[in-house]
């Protein structure tokens, strides 16, 4: 099992930061603590409370949140408290204990919106599903999400696109969204709700920013030239958050210095959308002439 690693991440209010996991640390509620006593539930964050700058302790998804006192500055103790956290999770010991008054159910709300894929609709929660973008394109592929799974059993779902707080499902033509959308919302929101898994733990995300190699299929984008590396994070910051507004995702396959062609792959409700291949390719081909000069001659778009 892979182990707990816990990332810093600063708020916009100075006194509090947030250790982020790799990981779910709660996904039934979130939690705030004011004082040891009122942790009594949390032992992670009755620990935290040992530290005499701890003012409150915040656990929500795959976060703890800390309110210090004013007694130090955080890039004094973060280090230290982030390393203290990240021990305490591989220790195995629980974050919070439940009981009686932990709710079974999770109060979810789910609603459907359109994309500009007509064979595709975009399942919202106001939940965090998935740390990690998830492509399934069958039931095969599925079974390390129950969600899933489960949605390809409906006979007319073609493909399902899982990233952060929302679905996207892509149809067969058989059926219309009218006489389908109410059903899929309810089964996500039931799913959700009773606190089923939504992806596998241990799943590694499938829609990851790699590049093609003979010898072992792809590389990890650390192992990029200097041009393919300039060209993901230009996607990564200008293009993914439209792209994902939207349902779908956009993935560096390859770049060719000799022709300066870039492919990518769209997924999600991108993949096979009358209009987003010739939309995207255009737009980011654009984008890249022109923040890379004389580097790129042609953006050719694949759909995932």
């Amino acid at each position: 099992m892979e182990p707990y690693k816990i990332n810093i991440q600063p708020t916009n209010r100075p006194a509090i930061i947030k250790f982020e996991a790799n990981k779910f640390l709660t996904r039934k509620q979130n939690y705030e603590f004011k004082n040891v006593d009122e942790a009594k539930n949390s032992p992670l964050a009755k620990q935290l409370f040992y530290l005499p700058f701890t003012k409150t302790v915040y656990i929500s998804g795959n976060f703890v949140a800390v309110e210090r006192y004013d007694i130090v500055e955080w890039p004094e103790v973060q280090e230290e408290v982030a390393k203290q956290i990240e021990n305490y999770l591989n220790s195995g010991e629980p974050v919070i204990i439940e009981d009686e008054t932990t709710p079974s159910k999770v109060p979810v709300t789910v609603y459907a919106e359109s994309t500009p894929n007509p064979a595709a609709l975009k399942f919202v929660s106001n939940k965090k599903l998935v740390l990690a973008a998830f492509e399934f394109k069958n039931i095969e592929e599925a079974k390390i999400s129950p969600l899933a799974s489960g949605l390809f059993h409906f006979p007319f779902v073609k493909e399902v696109f899982i990233d952060e707080n929302y679905i996207s499902v892509l149809k067969y033509d058989i059926t219309e969204w009218d006489d389908i959308a109410s059903e899929l919302r309810e089964y996500i929101r039931l799913h959700i709700e009773e606190g089923k898994e939504i992806v596998s733990e241990d799943a590694k995300s499938n829609t990851q920013n790699t590049t093609e190699n003979a010898e072992n299929n792809t590389v990890e984008t650390t192992s990029l030239d200097e041009t393919s590396q300039q060209i993901v994070d230009i996607l990564e910051e200008y293009v993914k958050p439209a792209v994902a507004s939207d349902g779908g995702n956009i993935r560096f396959q390859s770049y060719d210095e000799e022709s300066k062609t870039v492919s990518v792959i769209l997924q999600g409700a991108c993949s096979g959308c009358p209009s987003s291949t010739f939309t995207l390719k255009n737009g980011i081909e654009t984008m890249l002439k022109s923040m890379l000069d004389g580097k790129v001659n042609e953006v050719v778009a694949i759909n995932g």
